[in-house]
């Protein structure tokens, strides 16, 4: 196989799966380890991947809307594993806030078996898919956003506003130590700062796949969020960063 079919071949596989790890190419190409990442590099300074340890991942806009179906579909059994976890956090009686992010509605799958909740949200998604279940929905209203069917807008921040609840579950599109919780679009992350200021608890689900990951806008700083919920154990820089800021880390 050519080099530049190789390559080709390389984020074919990153377009299906996302990441790519040199040992597992460099067995399925019949090549060494170096040549794979002297593939990589090449990708890399053309700007479409980004290394990382181990292997790569797909290099995309910081500000790019995946539709979400799209984002519903990546790392399922991780959010799934995430929403088990914060399952407990959230007792029956509590009134919350939540998010259109796909994270948040794996939660909202296992949250119908507690009584008495009320949930106040901008997600189309959850008013439609609950609207029968016996959980109490209040619609934010807002501006419709199809790609992720969220309601934004001065609408659905002021209906926030109005509300003061004893939990906001939240998730994210990428996070850095240094620049913080970010979200892909302002109206978004505007809605998640007016979130995190009305709630008594911020918890916030980010599979491992947003660790490290660098997005078009801030949404929240580390001190915003009291519990941040993941899949995997994110290492040390992220437990420590956790303990100095009083945050819950569950995995």
């Amino acid at each position: 196989m050519l080099g530049i079919e190789r390559r080709q071949a390389i984020l074919n596989r990153l377009l299906e799966k996302r990441k790519v790890h040199v040992a597992e190419l460099s067995e399925e190409f019949g090549v060494t380890a170096e040549t794979v990442r002297r593939d990589l590099e090449r990708l890399e300074k053309e700007g479409r991947v980004r290394r990382s340890y181990g292997g790569a991942v797909l290099a995309r806009p910081s500000n790019e809307d995946l539709p979400f179906n799209t984002r519903r579909a990546a790392n399922t059994p991780e959010k799934e594993a995430i929403a088990v976890k914060a399952l407990s956090l959230i007792n029956s009686g509590a009134t919350l806030m939540t998010d259109a992010s796909t994270s948040v509605l794996s939660l909202m799958e296992l949250l119908t078996g507690k009584n008495d909740l009320t949930v106040v949200t901008n997600s189309v998604k959850i008013l439609h898919d609950f609207a029968n279940s016996q959980l109490r929905l209040v619609s934010t209203g807002g501006t419709l956003r199809g790609r992720s069917f969220s309601l934004t807008g001065d609408g659905a921040r002021r209906t926030l506003m109005d509300h003061n609840v004893d939990i906001a579950v939240m998730g994210c599109k990428g996070l850095d130590i240094d620049k913080g919780i970010m979200e892909s679009n302002e109206p978004e992350a505007v809605l998640k700062q007016v979130m995190a200021g009305q709630a008594k608890t911020r918890i916030l689900l980010a599979d491992h796949s947003k660790f490290d990951q660098v997005v078009y806008r801030k949404a929240l700083e580390f001190n915003d969020i009291d519990c941040l919920v993941t899949d995997r154990e994110p290492g040390k820089a992220w437990a420590d960063l956790c303990r100095a800021k009083g945050i819950q880390l569950i995995y």
